[in-house]
């Protein structure tokens, strides 16, 4: 995949999930065996639902911080865990609903992001990163997708 930099925190979300939504388009294909990465097992499905609650987690706590609470405590599994769910195959619906839940899920980060100040970007309230060293942070939810990779030229 072509790795460009955006210029924005939005930019740089959006980027992140049409990345994903890239491979992910290919994982239709996907043969049912998972893949490894680091000692931890991926598979499509546990791909979109890692980089969704990273997505949901980081977006509750800029929401949290913006209105002067303390953001919940994090209970995700992680991709520590894989669920019987994240063995299903991986169907043409699946991949409808991936696109529709990511694509919506980078529209209202995009959106937040856009309407910060540089100076709420980077002197964020509250304890963590600043909201663009958060934006940041969420490019990095692509490994889960590289992890299962680009499907294409697997044979079906």
């Amino acid at each position: 995949m072509e790795h460009t930099h955006p210029r924005t925190p939005a930019e740089a979300v959006v980027h992140t999930v049409d990345h994903v939504l890239a491979l992910a388009a290919t994982w239709t294909r996907w043969d049912g065996t998972p893949a490894h990465a680091d000692g931890r097992v991926y598979t499509p499905h546990k791909a979109v639902r890692r980089v969704a609650d990273h997505l949901v987690d980081h977006l509750a706590e800029l929401e949290d911080r913006l209105a002067g609470r303390d953001p919940l405590p994090d209970r995700w599994h992680a991709s520590g865990s894989t669920t019987e769910a994240d063995l299903a195959r991986f169907t043409d619906e699946d991949l409808d609903e991936a696109r529709s839940r990511l694509t919506r899920l980078a529209r209202v980060w995009a959106n937040r992001l856009d309407a910060l100040t540089d100076e709420q970007l980077d002197h964020s309230p509250g304890e963590g990163w600043s909201f663009r060293e958060l934006a940041r942070h969420l490019t990095e939810s692509v490994y889960y997708a590289d992890a299962v990779g680009d499907l294409s030229r697997t044979p079906r």
